[in-house]
């Protein structure tokens, strides 16, 4: 990645970005494959943020990510991208009260994507914590079990997270994979399924943009990613040789 010069404010210290950093990263966004599907105008109605429950408790207005990505504002793009996009829920009630059917919830999962990218330090911030879920998602293809999915272990839902206890078993079985019932067989895979697992991200640029946000994690996910292959390129060789006595 290309490094911008950057200066400071005269008023405040701060960092300003270079022009050319913020046209890139508005292009990275707008070049995403989605975007015109998640932004078609705006009447500056208000309703996304009226309805929106993050923008209740954070500074965060969906109306205002809209109006920045519309009017093509990169200095506020930017600015949002620092902390404002990370408060979102990604409940998409946004997106179903939108008259012009413009959903903010998928621009910030564009700009998240973005910022992740470009290796922006608020990116990294937020993911921090995340390191164990991202190395389980890496690693298995999923993070959680439905036998986790308890009210003890998400007592944040609220008083009625008792009513998931009645229909858990028969979601449960509806699950068509017997492997994802419970955690102890969910996290258990198979030789070939991590190696596909590992080469899935390495083709799509996870694994590339994990390294931006988390070299740490990286080196580990490489690391058990090589001894996986090889363990599967050993084990392709013993079961070729067989073939060929047989």
């Amino acid at each position: 990645m290309t490094a911008h010069p950057q200066i400071s404010d005269p008023f405040t210290d701060a960092p300003v970005v270079a022009r050319e950093k913020l046209e890139e990263i508005f292009e990275d966004i707008r070049g995403h494959a989605v975007y015109d599907h998640e932004i078609h105008g705006c009447l500056n109605c208000g309703i996304c943020t009226a309805t929106c429950p993050s923008a209740h408790y954070y500074d965060y207005s969906p109306r205002e990510i809209v109006q920045l990505l519309w009017t093509e504002n990169l200095e506020g793009i930017y600015d949002a991208m620092q902390e404002k996009i990370w408060a979102c829920a990604q409940c998409y009630t946004c997106a179903a009260r939108c008259p012009f059917e413009n959903s903010p919830g998928g621009l910030v999962m564009i700009m998240r994507e973005v910022a992740i990218k470009h290796g922006m330090e608020s990116a990294k911030e937020v993911l921090r914590p995340f390191s164990r879920v991202l190395l389980k998602v890496i690693s298995t293809g999923n993070q959680l079990a439905p036998n986790m999915i308890t009210k003890e272990a998400f007592p944040d839902w609220g008083p009625n997270v008792s009513r998931i206890d009645a229909p858990l078993n028969i979601l449960r079985k509806a699950i068509p994979m017997p492997t994802m019932h419970t955690l102890d067989t969910a996290w258990e895979v198979n030789l070939k399924t991590s190696v596909e697992l590992y080469t899935i991200w390495e083709a799509t640029g996870v694994l590339d943009q994990l390294e931006t946000v988390d070299e740490n994690l990286f080196d580990v996910v490489s690391d058990v990613m090589e001894e996986k292959r090889e363990e599967w390129e050993e084990w392709l060789e013993d079961n070729e040789d067989d073939e060929d006595d047989d």
